[in-house]
């Protein structure tokens, strides 16, 4: 089996750490960077060199549907989470 290269993530990325105002601290947080085109980067704050590469229009669609509860029993503590 062959491993595919990962390409590289530009290094002039701003990212936008996914984090309520009056949080202090490292996190861990999502973080957010919109690249070149249509390519959205996500990372975690305690691990900076993994980084996720998505589309526009799929971010798009994974924003409607986090604001549409269609993720909330992933949620610890909800009547359907774990």
């Amino acid at each position: 089996m062959t491993e595919t290269p990962r390409p590289e993530t530009p290094a002039h990325l701003d990212w936008i750490r996914a984090a309520p105002d009056d949080e202090e601290g490292p996190g861990p947080w999502i973080e957010i960077a919109f690249g070149e085109g249509d390519a959205v980067h996500l990372r975690e704050t305690s691990d900076p060199d993994t980084v996720v590469t998505t589309t526009q229009k799929k971010w798009d669609a994974f924003v409607l549907g986090v604001q549409a509860g269609e993720f909330d029993h992933f949620v610890e503590g909800t009547p359907e989470g774990p």
